[in-house]
């Protein structure tokens, strides 16, 4: 939570040009393409050989079909290549020297003969400009050789073979839903039952469903569902100098803080003088850190029912000329984002200078890439356990195109920054996949702004209002007449002192205030300036300082 209407947009780098030009081919490469099929008049015969059955397919007959618009340039060049014959390449090569922008280029090389580059925003574009501009070589040629255009064909058609570029070659990030894989069908599954039997006891909260957010953790024994939140919203309320207000329940920061409460609750089964508790605890002890880590064998997972805001829903397609989306405006796309109400901005956006009475946060996708590099875990519990980390983010998301933006954000903003950071901490590249979503999209005004949260060994949900990040008075929880929602500040505290009671850690029980206790935890909070800087120097912006009142509150 920070203060709106300060400056936070830093020093604009060229950085983000040079994420892009990642997603460009870095030297030229040849790319010869198997033929697309005929089309479906030309082809219904093309297995069938007898005698009495040969079709007859003529060149002029193909032309005629690319003439009136039902096949493409790349479709025909193939096909006459095949009934002529002539060599044909699609050939991957460097943009013409006087053409700004990012583009990728190709052109068409017949029987040795390079023609004309054809450039566009995706490879299939490029390719697709490529063959056109072939064509308006090759077409006047063959018109004028008779003998070029045979009337008849009496040897097989050519074969309808699929188009040689891969999926992922034309789409480089696109997003292919996994349904063939049983290990990602098992995630949206098992949450699916869990959110079947959260709603099923309290249905009138069901329409909440749409925005989930979840984490999983995978053993042995399979797939466990140990923290789930919902929500789309940030409080528009004045910040809390108790802490007992919910700045951000946003679906993620909600499963999140939902997360930190099970760590919490298995820590002190850890700290426990109970064997039986401390074998089933998560936790082990580190042989290196002198910290606790996951037990060996556990995979933490993250689930979202949709893109997270920011970064990750940079559009698909960077159009990158004057005609259309602009450099400085895919700057911004990619820049750090804050969220007013719901709404989100980029950092470099006049509109936050605004929001100045406004409590604004950092995006959802943001805070993943921080949380990517610093740990799920935060401050105060990283004076216990080491970094943890998600391994794969799972999109249910299956009207997401493609994952271009989630894996700019998450991944490619912060790549090389590993080496600065202190032992323990990384930048953890997730595995990104789509699969089916687990509930669907509801336009129900009434709890438009509501926010569910549960965590394993909760006996029941609790709903927060993101606007009044306060618990809503119909909430199956309550933990009070104040409605302090459990997953406020003020009760992260709460629990830390009873961690660091169990593990006997006095200096942390002596702590006066939550940003004490957060200020002490020495590697994280370098690695948190590490990653600030980083992302300034880069370009992305200033990460924003919190208000000293938000933290500055004991117990």
């Amino acid at each position: 939570m920070f203060p709106a209407g300060g400056s936070f947009q830093g020093s604009r780098g060229a950085c983000f040009a040079k994420i892009l030009m990642r997603n460009l081919p870095s030297s030229p490469s040849v790319f010869t393409a198997s033929p697309p099929p005929l089309p479906k008049e030309l082809s219904r015969n093309t297995f069938c050989y007898g005698a009495a059955g040969k079709p007859k397919i003529t060149p002029k007959m193909m032309i005629d079909r690319y003439m009136s618009g039902e096949t493409n340039a790349v479709s025909l060049l193939h096909q006459l290549a095949q009934v002529i014959p002539f060599h044909l390449e699609l050939k991957e090569t460097v943009t013409p020297g006087n053409v700004q922008g990012f583009y990728f280029a190709f052109c068409a090389v017949i029987d040795g003969v390079q023609h004309k580059t054809g450039m566009g925003i995706t490879k299939k574009e490029a390719r697709l400009k490529a063959a056109e501009f072939a064509l308006q070589d090759l077409l006047p040629a063959l018109e004028s050789r008779s003998t070029a255009l045979p009337e008849s064909q009496e040897t097989p058609p050519p074969l309808p073979v699929k188009e040689g570029p891969s999926f992922l070659d034309v789409h480089p990030h696109r997003a292919v839903p996994e349904r063939s894989n049983s290990n990602n069908l098992q995630i949206p599954n098992t949450i699916r039952d869990q959110l079947t039997k959260l709603m099923n006891s309290h249905p009138e909260f069901s329409a909440c469903a749409g925005t989930t957010a979840a984490f999983i953790i995978q053993t042995s024994s399979g797939y466990e569902v140990v923290a789930l939140g919902t929500g789309n919203f940030n409080t528009k309320e004045n910040a809390s100098p108790t802490g007992r207000i919910v700045h951000d329940s946003h679906a993620v920061v909600s499963a999140r803080r939902s997360l930190m409460r099970f760590l919490y609750r298995h820590l002190l089964m850890f700290f426990s003088k109970t064997s039986n508790l401390t074998k089933k605890s998560i936790f082990q002890q580190s042989s290196s850190s002198g910290l606790v880590c996951l037990k060996s064998g556990i995979t933490l997972y993250l689930y979202m029912n949709q893109l997270p805001k920011g970064a990750a829903q940079i559009p698909s397609r960077l159009r990158l000329n004057p005609l259309s989306i602009s450099a400085w405006q895919v700057n911004n796309d990619i820049s750090l984002h804050l969220s007013v109400e719901g709404k989100v901005f980029s950092i470099f956006s006049p509109a936050i200078e605004h929001s100045a009475s406004k409590v604004v946060c950092m995006s959802t996708s943001d805070k993943i890439t921080q949380w990517q590099v610093l740990g799920y875990q935060g401050a105060l519990l990283s004076h216990f356990i080491e970094p943890i980390y998600v391994q794969s983010i799972v999109l249910g998301d299956l009207g997401c195109s493609d994952i271009h933006g989630m894996e700019i954000s998450v991944n490619q903003r912060v790549e090389g920054i590993t080496s600065q950071l202190p032992m323990y901490y990384c930048m953890m590249r997730p595995h990104i996949s789509v699969v089916p979503p687990v509930a669907t999209i509801s336009a129900d005004g009434d709890q438009l702004t509501h926010s569910i949260n549960w965590s394993e060994g909760d006996s029941s949900l609790e709903v927060v209002d993101g606007l009044l990040g306060r618990t809503v008075e119909e909430s199956p929880f309550k933990s009070g007449p104040s409605l302090a929602s459990r997953l406020c500040k003020a009760a992260m505290l709460h629990r830390f002192k009873l961690v660091a009671k169990e593990a006997q850690r006095q200096d942390l029980l002596a702590t006066k205030s939550y940003r004490e206790a957060k200020r002490m935890a020495k590697p994280y909070q370098e690695a948190k300036n590490v990653l600030k800087a980083y992302l300034l120097q880069q370009g992305f912006g200033s990460w924003p300082v919190k208000l000293l009142v938000s933290d500055n509150f004991s117990m």
